[in-house]
């Protein structure tokens, strides 16, 4: 027999009755039952319940062990009564009776509980990782983490795309969230970066005329921690494909989303990938990454409020502010605590205020502005929103931006308080068509308005006879239940499209070539029109595990400060290593407050 075990934890059934056996595991749980021991044992795979007996010659020791020390168990495979049989557990039909035990790794007094969820503080369960990975959950999170990798490269690798490996010591590049440098010992003074993603290096493999390129990439960017993203370091599924256009790049990514959520979901996967116009998201969203699952849209009604009597909203437009309206049914009989929490969300994001109207299932208008709007105007309001009896309409006024931002945080805050998400769903869209370029607020200049290495929808033609502002890109966001999974594009492959489309932004020729020249040189020893796209493997999982922080489905992530609480990193280095790199380090200086 094996020296520490003949099955898993999980493998003994029935069938296995009348074997002596030997597993190995932690100790999940202990139970005395009248001088009867019982013991949850625990590995990888599973739980097998161990019974031990008074007159066992290690029982006497039993009292000794503590939970998560790590033994191996041999012993006879008998039934469990029926009473005692446990349905809920794979091996629950069976019992393993232990004639032997050795302990192999023995258990301090853990910091918090593994077998159940005792609400421990991240920051210790992140200092106890190792001890953390063991709970249920978490495992199989990460396990889940490992299936779908596998799964992508599968399905990728069936679709002709081949894996490469781009470099992890690259060139710092000015664009972007900061980069992590690490210094040159052998170039004195240098810098590599840790790469904020493989972008350019896909698109030279493309020149390369490798055709299609897929890989499951680290990418490190110095940026603050949110629930949806990990500080310092993540994965991102990097795609890249030759002779493409935006439909072709859609149907492989559709594709191989649907594979995935529908294999390692929990829920409903709709299959209409909605396409929504940039413009059209962000006026009736308010927002680029638009949760779907929430039925709320806002409607223009400016003119509306164009030198009524409510003169705060018609001064917002006098100005060139807009307002916007948001038609909400069966709230006309909320208490009015609800429309005032309404109006702190608002405030709660920089707004002055938020306006609104409810209309009663008797036709009742009440409203703190009903007094300065004519029955024309509310009638034309009810008329625009489409709001019924029963029904109240939000009003947001403002700079357009200023209005956007309100109407996606008070759409998100609304889809919660009134539970209108239907969390048994992953509802996907593309918002599609963004601007290339935008005017800057303080300056008033053209700038680019997201990726300016996207291709302009009408190439040279649009950049030489189009108002910039008019300029469509072929630049794509992936979203699911209003967390953006990717950014993508067809790239701009085309120098003098390239040196055109920089122009219009301000920058000349030779800050293209001084900035990109590496891209550049490539693309003019014959280029391939080409596109991709990059969805994050820690956002897929966090939706596909269902839950609300990224962490849980990382196996060693970083805290929101970017520390490794287990590891202690960052930590300081010897003044040795310092001088072979010719770095000196100078901390900033900290104020009397701070001392005190």
């Amino acid at each position: 027999m094996h020296k520490y075990r003949s099955h898993t934890c999980e493998q003994l059934r029935k069938e296995n009755v009348g074997e002596t056996v030997k597993i190995s595991g932690w100790v999940n749980s202990v139970r005395d039952h009248g001088g009867i021991i019982f013991i949850d044992l625990r590995d990888h795979y599973g739980l097998t319940q161990v019974v031990i007996h008074p007159e066992s010659d290690f029982y006497q020791g039993v009292d000794s062990w503590r939970v998560e020390t790590v033994i191996c168990f041999e012993g006879e495979v008998v039934p469990r009564v029926a009473e005692a049989v446990n349905p809920r557990m794979s091996t629950g039909e069976i019992e393993l009776v232990a004639s032997k035990m050795e302990i192999l790794g023995k258990a301090k007094v853990i910091p918090f509980q593994v077998a159940k969820d005792d609400k421990a503080p991240e920051h210790m369960r992140l200092q106890h990782r190792f001890l953390d990975l063991r709970k249920e959950k978490l495992h199989n999170n990460i396990m889940l983490r490992s299936k779908v990798i596998s799964a992508i490269r599968a399905f990728l690798t069936a679709e002709g795309f081949n894996e490469f490996q781009t470099p992890i010591l690259a060139a710092s590049s000015p664009e972007g969230a900061r980069d992590y440098l690490v210094p040159s010992r052998v170039h004195p003074g240098k810098f590599y970066a840790l790469p904020q993603a493989p972008q350019q290096f896909k698109q030279l493999l493309m020149v390369a005329g490798f055709d299609r390129y897929f890989q499951i990439a680290p990418c490190f960017r110095d940026e603050d921690a949110r629930a949806d993203r990990s500080p310092g370091e993540f994965y991102q599924l990097d795609m890249e494909m030759s002779f493409v256009t935006q439909e072709d790049v859609f149907d492989v990514l559709e594709r191989l989303l649907l594979d995935i959520f529908k294999t390692y979901g929990n829920k409903v996967v709709e299959e209409d990938f909605v396409r929504i116009p940039y413009k059209e998201s962000m006026f009736k969203y308010g927002s680029d990454k638009p949760d779907l699952r929430i039925p709320l849209e806002m409607v223009e009604v400016s003119d509306v409020f164009d030198g009524c009597g409510f003169s705060a909203f018609a001064g917002v437009v006098k100005k060139g502010g807009v307002v916007r309206g948001l038609k909400v049914d069966g709230v006309s009989e909320k208490p009015r605590r609800f429309f005032d929490n309404m109006i702190k969300e608002a405030q709660g994001v920089g707004a002055k205020g938020l306006a609104y109207i409810i209309w009663k299932e008797d036709g009742e208008v009440k409203s703190p502005i009903a007094k300065f709007l004519t029955e024309e105007e509310i009638a034309e309001l009810a008329k625009r929103t489409g709001v019924q009896p029963g029904g109240a309409v939000f009003f947001m006024a403002d700079k357009e931006k200023m209005v956007h931002s309100i109407g996606d945080h008070i759409i998100r805050t609304l889809g919660e308080e009134l539970e209108l998400i239907d969390k048994n769903v992953f509802k996907f869209c593309w918002v599609v068509d963004f601007s290339m370029y935008e005017l800057d607020e303080e300056t008033g200049k053209v700038e680019f308005s997201h990726n300016p290495f996207s291709m302009p929808q009408g190439g040279m033609d649009d950049l030489l006879n189009k108002d910039p502002l008019d300029i469509l890109a072929f630049q794509y966001d992936i979203i699911c239940n209003g967390i953006e999974l990717s950014s993508g594009a067809i790239r701009n492959h085309d120098p003098e499209i390239m040196y055109k489309a920089f122009e219009i932004a301000g920058y000349g020729p030779e800050v293209v070539e001084d900035k990109f020249g590496g891209m550049l040189n490539a693309f003019k020893h014959g280029a391939p029109p080409h596109g991709g796209i990059a969805p994050g493997v820690d956002r897929m999982l966090m939706l596909l595990a269902d839950v609300p922080n990224i962490r849980e489905v990382i196996a060693f992530p970083f805290n929101q400060q970017a520390q490794d609480l287990m590891m202690n990193a960052p930590n300081e280095v010897a003044l040795k290593q310092l001088e072979e790199l010719h770095i000196q380090v100078v901390l900033p200086q900290k104020d009397e407050e701070e001392e005190a």
